[in-house]
């Protein structure tokens, strides 16, 4: 099998850590003479991996998180070993993520130390995670650029698709629209009430916007709460896209108030005027990277905590963070909104 690339990235399973490494990914394509870095990746991110600036082939990984099946590793190593990569930069810190570059003899194999990866990597480079608190910048570093922080992440969305996403989905383009994004796979902790969103939908409605609700099949029900309390009028779509769908229709959205979620990253590299609500997480580590975002945080004393739920049982870094905030928020957007 001719190689596509000499490069392979070994990429983060969550898609908020994808969009993290798109800086080192362009960088490390702009060294390859193909133009380009093959990534190998879950197969529900292979959207994500294709709208990412110089990716090239998408190798679907087979195994699920925390899946270690040493063999079936050995088998992906070996057929892996016919592309010929010469070097291979590995994203997570773990063990398991190592091995397969190891199996395939990619000759230079690059890395974090952790987890007991010195002798799968032979380019393991130490983490000062107070001098880099930012995910984006410890990506970058792995490929030792000298520049003193990474670029901004950038997602290139395909306006063609928008066409037949809008009549499948029975949406207009007529309209303002606002996409909400709910969800938060860490917990409930990071979740803004889902009658706050209700608020915010309901006002843009009344000011004839169209208003829909982005994420995955776990958010279907808490995006089902916010229809309900407001507006039938609202469109959940979540559970209903693929993530490729996903990043192409808030391309087109005029605004998105999100937690801090990856889809949160996902309408930060879009370039979309943005407000991200933060309660028990930090921006200090994944901030959304864009100027047209706007972080919304009350800043409480017991915030953050980084728990998955409310240890006060009152949730008030996020039920206190109102409605009202948001929208003044969002209304600094003069020239979009």
């Amino acid at each position: 099998m001719p190689p596509s690339s000499s490069t392979l990235v070994v990429a983060p399973s969550w898609v908020g850590d994808m969009v993290m490494s798109q800086p080192l990914i362009t960088y490390l394509a702009q060294q390859d003479a193909s133009g380009k870095v093959d990534i190998f990746a879950p197969s529900w991110t292979a959207g994500l991996c294709e709208r990412l600036p110089g990716s090239g082939t998408v190798i679907a990984s087979p195994f699920a998180h925390g899946d270690l099946k040493l063999w079936d590793r050995r088998q992906q190593g070996k057929h892996l070993s016919e592309r010929e990569y010469q070097r291979a930069f590995i994203l997570p810190n773990s063990f398991k993520s190592a091995l397969i570059p190891w199996f395939a003899g990619i000759p230079k194999r690059i890395g974090y130390l952790g987890e007991w990866r010195y002798g799968l990597l032979n380019a393991a480079l130490p983490l000062n995670k107070k001098a880099r608190p930012r995910l984006v910048d410890r990506y970058f570093d792995l490929a030792q650029s000298g520049l003193p922080s990474a670029p901004n992440p950038v997602i290139q969305a395909h306006s063609d698709t928008l066409p037949a996403l809008y009549e499948h989905f029975g949406l207009s383009a007529q309209a303002p629209s606002l996409i909400l994004c709910p969800g938060a796979e860490y917990g409930p902790a990071k979740r803004w009430p889902s009658h706050h969103f209700a608020s915010v939908a309901s006002y843009y409605l009344k000011k004839g916007w169209s208003v829909w609700i982005l994420g995955s099949k776990k958010d279907h029900a808490v995006a089902a709460q916010i229809c309900a309390l407001r507006d039938k009028n609202i469109r959940n779509l979540c559970g209903q896209t693929n993530l490729a769908q996903a990043i192409d229709l808030m391309a087109s959205a005029t605004a998105v108030v999100t937690n801090d979620s990856g889809l949160m990253h996902v309408a930060a590299a879009l370039g979309k005027p943005m407000v991200a609500l933060f309660g028990s997480s930090s921006a200090a580590f994944t901030p959304p990277l864009s100027d047209q975002a706007i972080i919304a945080s009350l800043h409480l004393e017991c915030s953050p905590c980084f728990k998955r739920e409310c240890p006060l049982g009152h949730l008030d870094c996020l039920e206190k963070l109102l409605p009202a905030q948001v929208i003044e928020r969002l209304s600094t957007f003069q020239s979009a909104i």
